[in-house]
C-alpha cells in the first residue's frame, strides 16, 4: 500500500532511492524550488506505509490557445518499487489536475528514442508519438561539438478538452523537429 501526497521541499533531502537511475534526469535544487513553487499541485510523490518515498512526478502547465497544455517534466520510480503500477498511479494524478484545475487540451512529455520501456508504458496508458525532437538531450563534453546529443519523443495524451483529437498525429514517428524549434 502506498499514498500520492503532494511533493514538498524536504523530500529533496530524502530522493536518491530514486534519482541513482541512468534514466532518471536530475536537476538543481532550484529547479526542483521553482516547480514547487509555481506548479505545487502538479508535482507529487508516491510513499510507502514506512514514509519511505518510491517515485515522484512533476509537472507544470504551459502554452497558449489550443496548445494549452500539461507537461510531465519528470516521472520517476525507484528501481525496487518498479512494475507496481506506481507511474499510473502518478501520471494519473497529473493528468486529472491537468484537465479538472489547468483545463489543458493535453498532457506531453518528452522521453529518450532510446528508452523503450518507457515509451511502451506510456503508450499503455494512451499517450502517442506526436514528433521526434532531433538531439532533444545532450551532455555537455562529450561527443562531436562537445555533445552527447540524442533524440526524444514528443508524446501525448488527449484530454477531455480537445475533443477533436488535435494533439495527436498519425505517424507522429516521422514528423521529425530540431530541439531549437521546441520550447
Amino acid at each position: 500500500m502506498s499514498i500520492v501526497r503532494p511533493f514538498s521541499a524536504s523530500d529533496l533531502f530524502r530522493f536518491n532511492n530514486i534519482n541513482l537511475d541512468i534514466w532518471t534526469e536530475t536537476y538543481g535544487i532550484a529547479f526542483y524550488f521553482t516547480y514547487l513553487s509555481r506548479w505545487p499541485d502538479l508535482c507529487a510523490v508516491q510513499e510507502d506505509p514506512n514514509g519511505r518515498l518510491m517515485g515522484y512526478v512533476i509537472g507544470k502547465a504551459e502554452g497558449q490557445g489550443l496548445e494549452w497544455h500539461g507537461h510531465v517534466t519528470a516521472l520517476t520510480v525507484a528501481p525496487e518499487y518498479r512494475r507496481l503500477g506506481l507511474a499510473r498511479k502518478m501520471m494519473d494524478f497529473l493528468e486529472l489536475v491537468s484537465d479538472d484545475i489547468y483545463k489543458a487540451f493535453f498532457v506531453d512529455l518528452y522521453v529518450r528514442c532510446a528508452n523503450n520501456i518507457a515509451i511502451e508504458m506510456y503508450e499503455r496508458m494512451g499517450y502517442s508519438v506526436y514528433r521526434r525532437v532531433k538531439e532533444y538531450y545532450g551532455t555537455l563534453g562529450v561527443g562531436k561539438g562537445g555533445r552527447d546529443e540524442e533524440d526524444a519523443f514528443d508524446m501525448r495524451k488527449p484530454l477531455s478538452r480537445d475533443k477533436d483529437k488535435r494533439s495527436i498525429r498519425e505517424n507522429g514517428r516521422d514528423f521529425i523537429v530540431n530541439a531549437q524549434s521546441v520550447s
